[in-house]
């Protein structure tokens, strides 16, 4: 069985059983969240001589099955386990599986009760959906892209967090709880489409939403909140690091105007568009006469919203996150965020193992799931599966 903590059994998804068919960014960080909060997640790797390393570094929690899929031998064991599956997770574009005879029509015949996730970027029907792409191109069609930016400065995009994780994993990791929270009442699984195109562009429902409230009459980058307003921007302080302003409300604004040793009634007023590049290029000078420690001196006891632009290596240290206990370090010494968000009775437990290697508990998995050895031993002989013994990576 799946080696976990005694805590285990009393998280949110104990006893659901999850296949992730191994991928890039997304699909990871959905299975990750499952296993997180309970779920006895299975990564299938391909075999290792076709994927050198694991590309999934979000792999906490899971076990490694390497199968090769382009083998009628490997499609047919992966079939055999969606039988015995509640949740089937595949990052491949429009067709794939259907190919590999795993599509939804086959897999939901034999296994009513599975929930079939589809993440992909552009969804299983559309123009663009046999097509590649990345985060930035998802962002970009999902109309979120052209809000993003500074005045006079081409559309920016942050990094992969948005269309990758928010909008693909994180949806699809919604979608997929959903369901089984449907199943309960049915009994019935079904196919889940996540599109991270239309999961970024969901996650803007706010932007469309407030359209007529005025927030984005302006050009990108002059806005309240797109970097426009002098109050809702980053500034720089003497020791190169930085301080994050969001003082909205007056009664905010007023507290900053008043961390910044400024009088409230010598300055123009809060919402004079016409002078906020003025009044950001007075914030930026005096932001830059303290360090960051300085200014949190100044502003951590108040309501000005303004606190520190904290860096990786500085986040875990910082007291608000060491008092909740916000970051976690694994056996392996590595720090990263605590699963998100807290719950009471049921919280997730996340393992402080080392990520498995491709194919690791290939034997132990396929056993669990009803295989004979025999049946294990013919599939090896095949050249369908593979066995890691991670006694020879150490």
């Amino acid at each position: 069985m799946c080696r976990r903590s005694p805590a285990a059994a009393a998280m949110a998804l104990s006893g659901v059983r999850v296949l992730e068919l191994a991928g890039l960014a997304p699909v990871p960080l959905c299975g990750m969240i499952l296993a997180d909060f309970g779920a006895q997640v299975v990564r299938v790797d391909r075999l290792s001589q076709s994927a050198a390393a694991s590309e999934d570094v979000q792999a906490r929690g899971k076990r490694s099955l390497a199968l090769d899929l382009k083998r009628p031998q490997g499609a047919a064991a992966l079939r055999r386990l969606c039988g015995g599956a509640d949740v089937l997770i595949e990052p491949f574009r429009h067709g794939v599986m259907e190919k590999l005879g795993l599509g939804p029509e086959v897999l939901l015949q034999e296994n009513p009760r599975l929930i079939y996730a589809r993440l992909t970027g552009f969804g299983q029907t559309g123009k663009y959906a046999k097509s590649a792409g990345h985060d930035i191109n998802y962002l970009a069609l999902s109309g979120v892209l052209s809000k993003l930016g500074r005045k006079n400065e081409n559309p920016y995009a942050p990094v992969n967090l948005l269309a990758d994780f928010a909008g693909g994993g994180v949806m699809c990791a919604m979608g997929i709880v959903v369901a089984l929270f449907e199943r309960a009442r049915s009994g019935k699984g079904q196919v889940i489409d996540a599109s991270m195109v239309e999961g970024v562009a969901y996650l803007s429902s706010f932007l469309w939403k407030s359209q007529n409230l005025g927030l984005w009459s302006q050009p990108r980058g002059e806005n309240l909140l797109d970097s426009g307003a002098p109050f809702y921007e980053i500034y720089k302080t003497s020791d190169g690091k930085f301080m994050a302003v969001g003082a909205i409300e007056p009664k905010f604004y007023n507290q900053l105007i008043k961390g910044l040793g400024l009088n409230l009634d010598e300055l123009p007023t809060q919402m004079s568009f016409s002078d906020w590049p003025e009044m950001k290029k007075k914030f930026a000078s005096i932001f830059a006469q303290k360090t960051q420690a300085e200014w949190c001196s100044i502003f951590d006891s108040t309501d000005a919203c303004v606190t520190p632009v904290l860096s990786f290596d500085d986040v875990a240290s910082h007291q608000h996150n060491k008092e909740r206990s916000s970051f976690i370090k694994n056996d392996q010494g590595e720090i990263s965020p605590r699963p998100a968000p807290v719950l009471s009775r049921t919280p997730a437990v996340p393992s402080r193992k080392r990520d498995p290697f491709i194919g690791e508990h290939t034997e132990e998995i396929l056993l669990e799931y009803g295989f004979t050895k025999q049946e294990i031993a013919k599939l090896y002989s095949d050249k369908a599966i593979e066995f890691k013994n991670p006694k020879a990576n150490l």
